[in-house]
């Protein structure tokens, strides 16, 4: 072991960084008593930088949490071993930024819509507000609990559809528009039928919709809104369904039109919890988890499966894909959630994940970072990901080191009754939460900026 200038043993080292700071390819002779803060002020030393910049460190796949003496003890690292520890910039702490009060529970929060917060509740309604905290609007739209609620991409900011499923067996496609803020306006234009259980998710493209359901399908669904129903209308069957409705929505009302799907994507062989789309412009492939244990790979144009992976054990809860769209992340009733590389999908018994991620608490959801601003911020972004749980903690993860959470905080803290999360989103540097307690909105930034700026 090599000595500095006192007494201290030092340990060799090579600093690598997929960062916009690297530093000269070298060997440092490193205090074996520093942690992450004296290689933070190093590295900003080293690049002489007008601002200081805060670093994490990984080595071998771990974050750096105590010293470098006490990592290579812990991994039998001998003392003349050069350590390559690769660096990025540190995750500021998490921000608590506004609560949206709701009487009941949200089981769906959007931030994809600039300067509004889209949210979908147990009592059937969507409601949008504004980013200070002003309650814009409030669309009744389902006759049981609302599931699930997405923005379907428009290139108007102030005038799109929105597109929401619910335990009535049907989804709903909802014109909104904020263009006269005075007088926002809300249609419910279409209503789609195909499932005959509950719909757990809606995920949009620009032209298309994905719906999954406990009754194991998906359907796919075009966009347009028909001008005549597409299916028949049958008063005994929708009589308990009219009776409801009208307790929410005024008789003179307009009736949505009844659509039918494009086509039906079977091969689960249980409850279908989630389904999204593949990234891209493209609405070619999709993906999809359930309780039997499966993530599915999709060719949505002939409609089949085209992959599957198969978990042991696993019933998933939620999924999504990171930004570049080569990893799935699903969440699983066994307080895990999962990474899986769909570039290596094979076709064993069993597929192995890539990562695991352990929790206290059964993982309701996952969100995975936003597509980065910039191409500085493109290699945090593949690797970041946060996790909403059951004990009321949103974590949020880097996928090089999956031992434990970078950072974590509790939403409605100090709230008397349940504080299960049961939704998450994430874009422009906001992190949504939604659940028992209504909505958090947090901000989750990297360095001296949010992660998309």
């Amino acid at each position: 072991m090599a000595s500095t200038s006192g007494s201290e043993t030092a340990h060799p080292v090579v600093f690598t960084t997929q960062t916009g700071y690297p530093l000269p390819s070298q060997k440092f002779m490193i205090p074996a008593s520093w942690k992450r803060y004296q290689l933070s002020q190093l590295v900003n030393k080293a690049l002489s930088l007008p601002k200081p910049i805060p670093f994490e460190f990984l080595v071998r796949g771990e974050i750096l949490r105590g010293t470098l003496s006490e990592w290579c003890a812990e991994n039998s690292v001998g003392e003349e071993e050069t350590l390559e520890i690769e660096y990025f910039e540190s995750v500021m702490p998490p921000q608590r930024m506004s609560t949206l009060p709701h009487e009941d529970w949200v089981s769906s929060i959007s931030c994809q819509i600039p300067g509004y917060f889209l949210t979908a509740s147990y009592d059937g309604a969507l409601r949008i507000f504004d980013y200070s905290q002003k309650l814009v609007q409030t669309v009744p739209v389902h006759s049981a609990p609302a599931t699930s609620a997405c923005v379907i991409p428009s290139p108007d900011a102030n005038s799109f559809l929105v597109a929401s499923a619910s335990q009535d067996l049907t989804a709903r496609l909802t014109r909104v528009d904020l263009s006269d803020p005075v007088h926002p306006r809300a249609d419910t234009l279409a209503s789609l039928h195909l499932h005959t259980a509950p719909i757990s998710s809606v995920a949009a493209s620009a032209s298309h919709i994905l719906t999954s359901s406990w009754d194991g399908l998906i359907g796919i669904w075009d966009t347009k809104i028909p001008d005549a129903d597409q299916v028949p209308f049958d008063d005994a069957a929708n009589a308990g369904e009219n009776r409801k409705k009208r307790r929410k929505v005024a008789e003179d009302t307009p009736r949505p039109k009844r659509k039918a799907p494009t086509s039906v994507l079977k091969s689960h062989t249980a409850r279908v919890s989630r389904a999204v789309f593949g990234r891209g412009d493209t609405a070619s492939s999709a993906y999809s988890c359930g309780m039997d244990s499966t993530v599915r790979m999709w060719d949505i144009e002939n409609g089949v499966c085209t992959s599957t992976i198969n978990a042991a054990n696993k019933p998933f809860l939620d999924l999504a894909l990171t930004y570049s769209g080569t990893s799935a992340l699903a969440a699983s009733t066994d307080r895990t959630v999962s990474q899986y590389d769909l570039r290596a999908v094979s076709s064993s018994a069993t597929t192995p994940s890539v990562a695991s991620l352990a929790h206290p608490a059964t993982p309701s959801c996952v969100a995975a970072a936003p597509a980065p601003g910039s191409s500085a911020g493109a290699n945090a972004a593949e690797h970041q990901v946060v996790t909403g749980a059951y004990d009321g903690v949103v974590r949020l993860w880097d996928l090089r080191s999956t031992k434990s959470a970078v950072a974590s905080f509790k939403a409605w803290e100090g709230r008397d009754g349940g504080r299960k999360i049961l939704s998450i989103d994430w874009t422009r540097g906001l992190v949504g939460v939604g659940g028992e307690g209504g909505v958090e909105v947090w901000k989750v930034g990297e360095g001296e900026r949010t992660l998309t700026s």
